[in-house]
């Protein structure tokens, strides 16, 4: 921090203005000011002293959670002669805090085990506190709260422990376990009914069953479980203590899943959640959903942890099937979010039994998952007296959209044909009159099955779908219109279906709730019907034109357009031209008409539309071209282009816009491949000259699409070298700034495409380049880089320059491939190991290590007794000890890890040792 240590009163001030300061700009400069203290040596002092002080309940917050945030981020700071000290006076600040807020005494048990995690020197922490605290009810609530949080710190991903450090931890929380339950059963006993300390209590086990260190058998039989199923049968138990019951019950079935070898504790857990039917009745007879939730819940992880018994011995023992009947049970509750909560079970049970694929199994579970679908049918319908559509978005809409998953996902047990026929009877006596008034939302089910037998039912529905009277109820209509789009396949069948289906779903794209719909069934017409299509083409360019006279989302009418593109391509090749500059006629004039008019603020009006519409177009026409012929698109396109030209130049500044333009080109390059060479000149040169202003990453990824069209021509290599280091130049310079990288992503994921796609179609052309060293350095200094689609850029750019060197493929410039790799790694490549294995371990999520063993692998092969030397070095260069006094890494663990990698015979060797290897720096 600038000018020194603040003195208190100042902090204080900030403080207050942060909690009550009336004006906003007040808070935010607080809150940056605090900000700035927090990440400064001098918090440990300040936030010590507020803690001793003890003025109000902000200020002591506010140093509870700065001492926690330090102690997880910058322990490091601390000299080693400081740690007891430092455990002492937070010990002391616990106890003295202890009635003044609840969150505070959080905050201050979180830095309590955040310290006990890290501080190596502080030996068998549990008992010490235990001892010190037991004998005193006052201090109970934040013993209790310390031993909470303690387990669930173990994992923690503020915490850099290492697996060494967390092994010894996890051991000596085994050790202890059993006293902490003693410490629990014993509060319980003394506390009577004390509702807090119960909540407490079950919150803290809850704890200890999550880390899976208490042993089942002391469980079994210990007092607790027995009070926890009290407490869950017991209808006067008040909501937050039922919550945290429910909590428990559900950590100790999620700690038993090895049910086989916690047999005594399962068994318990078992019988208990079985004695909870009458009271789930109870609550759902008092209207009371938080209670019914928990139920449902408690069911479902009952279900969960006993899913392969049940599967292996159905009805025998704890494969007893009345735990399916309690789901169901459950299912039949009228809230859907009350079934919404069983889902992740019937997956993993259908899934269980598709692998399994036993007809006899099969048919002991068919009735459970009839009688599941049968729930579900009735969930999704809709109230009789609902108006219009039901949305997508609204949580209905997701929960009908994950009703459909799961059908999927179970309906092999059932057949197919055998539900469809039975929705489709329910919904047609529901339309003409079995049940009048009752029109319901019922077919979302239907939808989610595939129709890949060609059954004669398929087509009767069909037949009586199009020819619904348009007065039955908007949302049965609307259904029928889905219904439809996903019929197509019977359709394509039956062609003599088409006529009557379009004319239906025109009738739909002219009524405004309808549209979106029913837009949506003709482009899967189109997508599927393609050449049965051919014939109504002109009726497509008629809809196409007039697009904007619908009532269409942006979705319904793209996908539209991709529809009608997908036919276009299907039509002979010289009708394709004229037919497509028809197609792009309307958004190239609507293009033409924004730039011409000035708007009052000197901005031209937005053409986002016009150019995604224009990019889908060209995505989807894909005529087949033989080799010599003229591809029909081209002429469009060049057509087209000093439009998108001029709208990109109009635009330059604006990133979003920049983008559609560039997306736009991307298709309409991909759409004509090699035809678009008299647009390559004048597009790289207005790119490089756009990017020297607005370095927008969208032109880069451009660039690799132009390399990858034509980086194999001998004639354009030498242009699309220059028009990459014209690149390069302003790229760098975004990315050498402070924190460049992290705060480009964007631009270091597009540059290492672009550099791919070289290094990909003209290797020799980058690797004897000058700035080949500045684009590795760059890469170099990327890999650190914690953001998902940039990292993979990166490795796979330097994978595949390495791997340019490697891989022998007896094209003429191989030795010179190798040459020039060799020279690189020579210069490069101790640089790129040391900073790899940095990267992995301090700085990468493990995702991402696949793509740095294939990086190291490829080095290996390219030249292993130098990668030997290198990878040895760079793990001298780890630390081996912890800022607590841990041990981060022993001699043995890196000379196995060193021997694991550099003997591997295939990549994914080296990627189980890194795995295993950067585990210990976590």
């Amino acid at each position: 921090m600038e000018g020194g240590k603040p003195n208190l009163a100042l902090v204080y001030q900030a403080v207050q203005a942060l909690y009550h300061d009336p004006d906003p700009a007040g808070k935010e400069r607080a809150s940056v000011w605090l900000g700035e203290l927090q990440r400064s040596m001098y918090a440990w002092e300040i936030s010590d002293q507020l803690l001793q002080l003890k003025q109000d309940v902000e200020s002591c917050y506010f140093a509870a959670q700065t001492m926690k945030m330090k102690i997880q981020t910058s322990f490091f700071e601390l000299p080693p002669e400081t740690h007891n000290a430092l455990r002492d006076s937070l010990l002391t600040h616990i106890q003295n805090l202890k009635d003044l807020s609840p969150i505070i005494v959080t905050q201050l048990a979180l830095a309590i085990a955040d310290l006990a995690l890290q501080m190596a020197s502080w030996k068998g922490c549990v008992h010490t506190l235990i001892e010190k605290y037991n004998n005193d009810i006052s201090s109970m609530p934040f013993l209790i709260e310390i031993l909470t949080v303690l387990p669930e710190e173990v994992h923690s991903r503020s915490l850099r422990i290492g697996a060494n450090r967390r092994t010894e931890i996890i051991e000596d929380l085994a050790y202890y376990s059993s006293t902490v339950v003693t410490l629990l059963t014993t509060c319980v006993e003394k506390t009577g009914n004390d509702e807090k300390m119960f909540i407490k209590v079950f919150r803290c086990l809850g704890s200890w069953f999550n880390l899976g260190v208490l042993d089942s058998n002391f469980m079994a039989s210990n007092q607790l479980l027995m009070v926890l199923f009290q407490v869950l049968q017991r209808d006067e138990t008040s909501t937050n203590l039922h919550e945290a019951a429910s909590d428990c019950v559900c950590s100790a079935l999620y700690a038993i899943e090895n049910v086989d070898t916690n047999m005594a504790l399962a068994l318990q857990l078992f019988q208990g959640v079985l004695t909870l039917e009458t009271a789930y009745h109870m609550a759902v007879a008092r209207e009371d959903l938080d209670k019914v939730l928990n139920y449902c819940r408690i069911f479902t992880e009952l279900c969960e942890t006993f899913l392969e018994t049940t599967v292996r011995s159905p009805g025998q023992g704890m494969g007893d099937l009345r735990t399916l009947e309690l789901l169901l049970i459950c299912a039949g509750h009228p809230q859907y979010e009350v079934v919404e909560i069983s889902f992740n079970f019937w997956y993993r049970l259908g899934e269980h039994l598709y692998k399994i694929n036993d007809a006899a199994l099969h048919n002991i579970f068919r009735p459970y998952i009839q009688r599941l679908l049968h729930c579900l049918a009735r969930h999704c319908q809709l109230d009789p007296d609902h108006e219009g559509i039901p949305e997508d978005t609204d949580d209905f809409g997701e929960f009908r959209m994950r009703v459909s998953d799961l059908v999927k996902d179970v309906i092999f047990l059932v057949g197919s044909m055998e539900c469809f026929s039975q929705m489709y009877s329910t919904f047609t006596n529901e339309l003409f009159g079995t049940r009048p008034g009752r029109s319901k939302f019922l077919l979302p089910l239907s939808l989610s099955l595939s129709f890949r037998e060609n059954n004669p039912t398929l087509s009767e529905v069909l037949q009586q779908v199009v020819l619904l009277p348009e007065s039955v109820h908007m949302a049965v209509r609307y259904t029928s219109i889905e219904l439809v789009g996903e019929m197509s396949e019977v359709v394509d069948r039956n062609p003599r279906f088409l006529d009557p289906v379009l004319n239906y779903l025109m009738k739909g794209l002219r009524e405004k709730p309808l549209a979106s719909a029913a837009a949506k069934a003709i482009h899967n017409i189109c997508s599927v019907c393609r050449d049965h299509m051919a014939q109504h083409f002109q009726g497509l360019l008629d809809i196409a034109r007039s697009l904007d006279s619908f009532a269409l989302s942006t979705e319904a009418a793209v996908g539209l357009l991709k529809g009608t593109a997908l036919v276009l391509a299907r039509l002979p090749l010289e009708k394709i031209a004229e037919c497509l500059s028809d197609l792009c006629a309307v958004q190239v004039m609507a293009l033409k008409k924004l730039l011409a008019e000035e708007s009052p603020n000197g901005k031209s009006a937005d053409p986002t539309v016009w150019l995604d519409r224009l990019a889908v177009i060209f995505r989807h026409t894909n005529p087949i071209v033989e080799n010599g012929q003229t591809h029909p698109c081209q002429k469009v396109i060049q057509e087209i282009w000093p439009v998108l030209s001029e709208t990109l130049n109009t635009h330059q500044a604006d990133n979003r816009i920049v983008e559609r333009c560039c997306r736009c080109l991307r298709f309409a390059v991909r759409c004509v491949g090699k035809g678009s060479a008299s647009l390559l000149q004048p597009l790289v040169t207005q790119m490089v000259s756009v990017y020297q202003v607005y370095p927008h990453s969208c032109f880069l990824y451009l660039g690799s699409i132009l390399v990858d069209e034509y980086g194999m021509e001998e004639g354009c290599r030498q242009g699309l070298l220059d028009m990459l280091q014209a690149l390069c130049m302003p790229t760098f310079q975004l990315l050498e700034q402070q924190n460049g990288l992290r705060n480009h992503p964007d631009t270091v994921d597009d540059l290492f495409r672009l550099a791919t796609r070289f290094v990909q179609r003209s290797p020799v052309t980058l690797l004897s380049s000058s700035i080949i060293v500045h684009i590795i350095q760059c890469a170099i200094a990327a890999t650190s880089l914690d953001h998902r689609d940039a990292n993979c850029s990166v490795m796979k750019f330097v994978r595949d320059l390495i791997h340019t060197g490697v891989a022998n493929d007896h094209e003429e410039d191989f030795e010179v491939r190798k040459q020039l790799i060799g020279q690189a790694m020579e210069q490069h490549g101790q640089q790129l190991i040391t900073q790899l294995m940095h990267s992995c371990c301090f700085c990468l999520p493990p995702y991402t290590l696949p793509d740095v063993a294939e990086v190291l692998w490829e080095v290996m092969v390219f030249d292993r007794p130098t990668f030997c030397r290198w990878l040895e070095n760079a793990l001298k260069g780890l630390p081996k000890e912890t800022s607590g006094g841990a041990v981060t890494v022993t001699h043995k663990q890196l000379t196995d890890f060193h021997k694991q990698v550099t003997s591997a015979e295939e990549c994914k060797q080296v990627c189980w040792a890194i795995r295993e290897f950067t585990r210990l720096f976590r």
